[in-house]
């Protein structure tokens, strides 16, 4: 039995579920890919949701792990997400939940590096939820690359 959706959260129960499908990537520094993706948003009764995404090859080998919380933030309509990803990376973004549209934002100030880590400089996230329906875009800079458009996919929740 799932416990009871936190008040704070209710309106961020739009996301609740597990999203699967495809997308694909680009970036000036790299050759474009396709890849499968299963993104899950969870509850446990607190104020946040877990983030849980997992990205492979079309030929089943991991590409890209992200693990993290979304909050509700200070005010209606702000939303606050904290994850961390296994390129040597954490990311504490905030931004907007507009109707269907989440929109977030990482700054550099808000970006942490480990010492080996991918010189990201900000992150920007794009979901727009239509029913079942999840679309995404991420855009990327880092060190020697402005903010350019580096990942968009299309999921179905199937739980």
């Amino acid at each position: 039995m799932s416990p009871e959706l936190h008040g704070d959260v209710v309106p961020l129960a739009l996301l609740l579920g597990t999203w699967r499908g495809e997308g694909t990537g680009s970036y000036p520094t790299i050759e474009p890919f396709d890849y499968t993706e299963t993104l899950t948003f969870d509850h446990v009764g607190d104020a946040w949701l877990s983030y849980l995404q997992e990205s492979w090859s079309t030929d089943g080998e991991p590409l890209h792990f992200e693990r993290g919380f979304v909050r509700p933030g200070s005010s209606a309509g702000e939303v606050e997400l904290v994850l961390a990803h296994p390129i040597g990376v954490t990311e504490v973004a905030h931004g907007r939940l507009d109707n269907d549209e989440l929109r977030l934002r990482g700054e550099e100030l808000a970006i942490g590096r480990a010492a080996t880590g991918l010189d990201v400089r900000g992150l920007e996230r794009r979901y727009r939820i239509d029913g079942d329906a999840l679309t995404y875009e991420i855009d990327m800079a880092t060190g020697a690359t402005p903010m350019t458009l580096h990942l968009s996919g299309s999921l179905r929740r199937d739980t």
